[in-house]
């Protein structure tokens, strides 16, 4: 979505073609259970507006790694 530009209304089908051209053929090719990684807030709302797809951030990600105990896991 480009920050703002893809929340436009005039934008918006522009923004979701051009999302089909790589990004979400990508998404879409992955395993259900394989992290969709998105660092910004209008990256992860177009990915799910044109895969239904839940995209975290780095940030999230690497959170999470660091709580997990990998001698329980």
């Amino acid at each position: 979505m480009a920050g703002s530009f893809g929340y436009e209304a005039e934008h918006y089908d522009l923004s979701m073609k051009i999302s089909e051209l790589t990004l979400f053929p990508a998404v879409r090719a992955q395993s259900e259970d394989t992290l969709i990684v998105a660092a910004g807030v209008s990256c992860h709302e177009q990915i799910e507006h044109g895969t239904k797809r839940n995209a975290r951030h780095l940030a999230l990600v690497l959170n999470r790694a660091l709580q997990t105990d990998p001698k329980v896991s």
